[in-house]
């Protein structure tokens, strides 16, 4: 199934995607039948409400979710659910998260919404600290494993330091929560579902660039995909590339130039970054020799270095040459600056090219 209709605007030489373009999307463990062309906010709203629907025990809050939220992704819940299932909460992500935490822990199913990524470091310590760490310090007594937190990620073209940040590499480093991010409306729906029906706590990454820009054909029924599988989603064999989110549109792109001189690029989406799939991962890295690791977030402690080291460990003597990474600067998310900042596919296809003729 092919991403229909993903129209990229990002300025600068060589950031810009303009026009249509597809994207491959997982095969799923459901028919093709009943779907319905819809973007990724609205694949986001319908997850939302089957997971309300199937499951009484379910409650969905946050700042401004009741009348829909910023991006409109909570759009109806309150309306069909009941404000006492769908309600607003005070600007405070430490609070909304604590709550989620003593809601899950009450056997229940807590669908806590971050409005921006950038904004879940108030929340730090009640994720670290606490939702990490409540099943391991009762020794399986009690848990939040229903706890699943969302927030939109990554850049959006104009938000500048407070609306655009990545931050999904601080929370690859604790034990007891997993990180999902999706890169498509059919790849969101059915990861969202997996992630609120986890017996762990999840932190699920939604890139906003891609909420109205993505759009494809999705199953309206109740799906899940699996967590922690990562999907070739282009087969070659010069190189691999590795990414997740909004970011494979990029990476995609970059291979379909390569190919024109000649270069076999095989992408691959991590989908869940935590724990990982490192085994697709190896397997590719194996057979193409060189790889190529890309994301947003700042280059200094991304979750490129953890799978850079991890390839070296695991393929060292399969590699052709160093594990190349392709990711954002480091230096505070740029406004007007942005186009210099973004991990582009001009960046990516150099990049390659210089990877393969190490």
């Amino acid at each position: 199934m092919a991403l229909r209709n993903i129209i990229g605007k990002r300025i600068g030489n060589g950031i810009g995607l303009v026009g249509r373009r597809s994207l491959s999307t997982a095969t799923c463990d459901v028919e093709n039948r009943n779907s319905k062309s819809m973007n990724l906010y609205s694949a986001i709203n319908q997850a939302l409400h089957l997971a309300l629907e199937t499951d009484p025990r379910a409650f969905v809050f946050g700042e401004d979710v009741s009348f829909g939220g910023v991006f409109r992704c909570t759009t109806g819940l309150a309306d069909r659910f009941g404000k006492a299932r769908v309600f607003n909460t005070p600007l405070c992500e430490q609070g909304i998260v604590g709550f989620g935490i003593g809601l899950a822990a009450m056997g229940n199913r807590a669908i806590a919404e971050i409005q921006f990524a950038d904004y879940i470091y108030p929340a730090f310590d009640q994720i670290v600290n606490e939702a990490a760490k409540f099943r391991y310090r009762s020794g399986n007594q009690f848990n939040c494993g229903g706890l699943t937190i969302r927030a939109p990620y990554g850049a959006v073209g104009h938000g500048g330091h407070y609306h655009s940040q990545s931050p999904e590499a601080f929370f690859c480093h604790v034990p007891g929560i997993k990180v999902v991010i999706p890169r498509s409306p059919r790849q969101a729906k059915g990861l969202l579902l997996s992630c609120i029906r986890d017996p762990n706590p999840v932190v699920f990454f939604e890139p906003k660039w891609l909420y109205r820009l993505a759009v494809e054909e999705v199953p309206e029924h109740d799906y899940m995909l699996p967590l922690s599988e990562a999907e070739v989603i282009r087969q070659g064999s010069d190189i691999t590339l590795v990414g997740w989110g909004a970011q494979l549109t990029i990476m995609e792109q970059a291979c379909i130039e390569a190919e024109k001189d000649g270069i076999s690029c095989e992408l691959i989406d991590l989908k869940t970054l935590m724990p990982w799939d490192k085994e697709t991962v190896e397997a590719s890295v194996r057979k193409t020799g060189r790889v190529l690791i890309s994301h947003e977030a700042p280059v200094t402690g991304g979750f490129g270095a953890e799978i850079s080291a991890s390839i070296v460990e695991r393929c060292f003597l399969r590699l052709e040459a160093p594990v190349a990474r392709v990711c954002g600067l480091d230096t505070p998310f740029p406004l007007v600056f942005e186009p210099f900042y973004m991990p582009s596919k001009n960046k990516v296809l150099d990049a390659i090219k210089a990877t393969v003729d190490y």
